[in-house]
């Protein structure tokens, strides 16, 4: 019987970017509204993108179809 092809989760893949290295990348919280009451600094801040470390970055890798086998 023939292996099943994992599908791409749709939602993971417009949260999460991964980079040619192999870093997965997310936007920051809270940059969406309420911007008037933050300051210059925090809404630059909160523009960059995070590395996301750790056991959940080889999750959503996984999830994404993106791990090496």
């Amino acid at each position: 019987m023939k292996k099943k092809k994992q599908k791409t989760k749709k939602a993971l893949l417009k949260r999460f970017r991964i980079t040619p290295s192999g870093k997965v990348l997310r936007l920051h919280s809270g940059s969406r509204h309420l911007r008037r009451k933050k300051s210059r600094q925090q809404k630059r801040r909160l523009k960059k993108p995070v590395e996301v470390k750790g056991r959940l970055a080889i999750k959503i890798k996984k999830l994404l179809g993106k791990t090496k086998k």
